[in-house]
């Protein structure tokens, strides 16, 4: 039988932690663009914090911080059900 290129045959599928990043590689057709996004994604995670420059730490009392780390949450909890 032919294979289907739009299914992940099981025994190559990666575990549940990299599913987000197995979305994001298989989100783009071109392999180079498929890396750069990923490689992307990760910095942008690593350098984010860095521009934090507040003298207040917490999120208590900051909705928009709040809001955005929501979004990040469910942003993960989505590409990881895709990428399964």
């Amino acid at each position: 039988t032919p294979a289907n290129p739009l299914n992940t045959p099981p025994h190559i599928k990666p575990e549940w932690y990299f599913l987000f990043a197995y979305a994001i590689l298989r989100s783009i057709p071109n392999k180079l663009g498929g890396v750069m996004a990923l490689v992307l994604s990760i910095l942008i995670l690593a350098i984010v914090p860095l521009f934090n420059t507040s003298k207040q730490r917490g999120m208590m009392f900051r909705p928009l911080s709040q809001c955005l780390f929501w979004l990040l949450v469910a942003d993960l909890l989505t590409l990881t059900w895709i990428g399964g």
